[in-house]
């Protein structure tokens, strides 16, 4: 099975998909198309359903992530050949976790009926399901049995060479990052916006050196992953941006200077692992006006609403 984890701090979001167990052959974990982009639904003023698939193939976006199953969105996925994660959302978690059944039923629903007119890439079983977080604590021992769950289903679907079963669970579980290999980051503009013009950490502990966040962060999990008994597992990055306004630090140009050198990035590895592309997903495709949470919330997107693009970049 699969596991997902997320990172945050004031500045930009990320979170991190690690793939665990059966490592398939057939799943490329990433090449050429290393970027994919994330598709938030939390705005009143947001395109269509087939406006949003035709905006993602025009601007050569070969990936998204998807929230939760709207059948408008899956349908207008059909054909588009568009890589999919899709979200289980974490009130659903419950009910999966109680009834193998109703993960059948899901996956029925959700995956068999779309496929393979849609190309179901992961499968998330809830996101950032944290144990401190008051708010939604009570769906963590709900998560494994549901991701057991729907992974079943996904086998008996004969699904399991397509398809990966995961969740998405908060950074703040990872507690130390810094140094990388002891898996706390400096709060530094240069070195979050890839712009540092020099080693900015060194790892005391391999002599690894840093000029950016977000390679100390990726590198920090994979030595938190070694240390749990994975130490060949890969990381994809499902999420990853920067708000346009709404905060410190946050403002057209900063965001800008983030998600292209971001996507220049990915294709390099990290110190710890060079030389491998690590797939990512930006945060998000639009700005989302109804996000709770602080004003920045609001602006992560790449594109307006009225599908004008808020920068110049470049996806593949």
């Amino acid at each position: 099975m699969d596991f997902y984890y997320s990172i945050t701090n004031k500045h930009f979001m990320a979170a991190i998909l690690l793939l665990l167990g059966l490592l398939m052959p057939s799943l490329e974990i990433a090449g050429a198309q290393s970027i994919g982009v994330c598709n938030g639904r939390d705005g009143n003023n947001l395109p269509s359903p087939q406006a949003v698939i035709d905006l993602y193939r025009t601007s050569g976006i070969g990936r998204m992530r998807l929230y939760s199953p709207d059948p408008a969105t899956l349908q207008a996925f059909r054909g588009s050949n568009i890589e999919l994660i899709l979200d289980v959302p974490n009130p659903n978690l419950q009910a999966l976790a109680a009834d193998a059944s109703a993960a059948t039923q899901w996956v029925q629903t959700n995956i068999k009926n779309y496929f393979p007119d849609v190309r179901f890439r992961y499968i998330a079983v809830g996101n950032e399901v944290d144990p401190n977080n008051g708010g939604i604590s009570q769906y963590v021992q709900f998560v494994l049995p549901a991701m057991q769950n729907i992974y079943n289903a996904i086998v008996a679907a004969g699904l399991q060479n397509q398809i990966r079963v995961s969740t998405a669970s908060y950074t703040g579980l990872l507690g130390i990052s810094y140094p990388p290999s002891d898996g706390t980051f400096r709060d530094n503009l240069s070195y979050a916006l890839f712009t540092a013009p020099g080693v900015v950490v060194r790892d005391p502990n391999n002599n690894l050196e840093y000029q950016n966040l977000f390679d100390a962060l990726v590198d920090a999990h994979y030595a938190a992953l070694g240390r749990a008994g994975g130490p060949n597992l890969d990381i994809v990055v499902s999420e990853s941006g920067w708000p346009s306004e709404g905060g410190n630090a946050a403002s057209l140009d900063n965001a800008s200077t983030y998600y292209r050198n971001l996507i220049n990035h990915v294709r390099g590895g990290t110190p710890r692992r060079p030389g491998r592309a690590i797939e990512t997903y930006l945060f998000a495709m639009f700005d989302e006006n109804l996000k709770s949470g602080a004003e920045t919330e609001r602006h992560f997107g790449l594109f307006s609403p009225n599908r004008q693009p808020k920068y110049q970049l470049t996806f593949n």
